[in-house]
């Protein structure tokens, strides 16, 4: 089962907007996101993509995964299975398992599940502060560049760019992301 915290997500936008005293309209400039989608995601009216988070996280010179532990309120050196907060896109339906994020950390921990045919446009601003290792350990993942990686690949990202995780295959990939705060 699914935890959705969508609700928790909504209300951590907000909070990290208006605790930097910034209104619709600055975090809208800073993230490249419409002040209308924002308004409906804070009131909840509103699902967004992996992508439209990442941008909105690094407006606030988060990661995606702080954000969403900022959101599950995570805290402690233990993160039980159960207690792992997972969210699925409502774009690809991929679904993103967190399994390791703290403030205080540098170093963060998730797994992804693609389903076959799927694929997911992350956003350059979503590596602006971070350095990513892609471990693949089930499947087949292609990415931006062309670079396929089977089973136990692993391929270390460059610079940020908009790179695209795609599964051509007919069956789910699982892959984990390690990245590194810079």
């Amino acid at each position: 089962m699914l935890d959705d915290p969508s609700a928790r997500i909504s209300r951590r936008l907000r909070h990290e907007r208006e605790a930097r005293r910034w209104s619709l309209a600055d975090l809208a400039g800073r993230s490249k996101v419409s002040k209308a989608m924002i308004s409906k995601i804070e009131r909840g009216e509103a699902s967004p993509s992996a992508a439209i988070l990442v941008r909105l996280a690094a407006a606030f010179e988060l990661t995606f995964a702080t954000l969403i532990a900022r959101a599950e309120g995570a805290a402690g050196r233990l993160v039980r299975a159960a207690e792992q907060p997972r969210w699925r896109d409502p774009a690809s339906r991929y679904v993103r398992r967190q399994v390791f994020a703290r403030a205080e950390s540098p170093l963060e921990l998730v797994e992804v599940s693609l389903p076959a045919g799927a694929r997911v446009v992350m956003p350059a601003e979503s590596y602006t502060f971070i350095r990513q290792l892609v471990w693949v350990r089930k499947g087949r993942l292609t990415l931006t560049e062309g670079d396929q990686l089977g089973a136990e690949d692993c391929l270390a990202l460059g610079e940020p760019a908009k790179t695209t995780f795609h599964n051509r295959t007919r069956a789910s990939c699982t892959y984990v992301v390690a990245l590194v705060r810079r």
